[in-house]
């Protein structure tokens, strides 16, 4: 078993109330579940208008399949015109 996280600090610059930051990224979140099978959550910068941290995790039967998934998520998350993406990280977590 397979597990990892993948988190993204993102940019809204237009977003001007957190009514507009959510319908950014409501798109977002909900897709990712949809389409990849994730698990999906805002973690940080909830009350901040134009920041979000977004957290991703993954579990799979393979390193590969792993990788495979958050290289996918990753690129639907560039995809969005309206979102900057300022930084993305990786982790696993280790089987003891």
């Amino acid at each position: 078993m397979f597990v990892a996280s993948l988190r993204f600090e993102l940019h809204i610059a237009d977003s001007h109330s957190l009514k507009q930051k959510r319908a950014v990224l409501k798109p977002v979140l909900e897709g990712a579940r949809r389409r990849f099978s994730v698990a999906v959550a805002e973690v940080d910068h909830q009350e901040k208008w134009q920041r979000s941290t977004i957290g991703i995790a993954v579990i799979a039967s393979s390193h590969s399949h792993a990788c495979e998934i958050l290289d996918r998520v990753e690129r639907f998350v560039w995809s969005f015109p309206e979102l900057q993406v300022l930084a993305t990280d990786r982790a696993w977590l280790e089987d003891a």
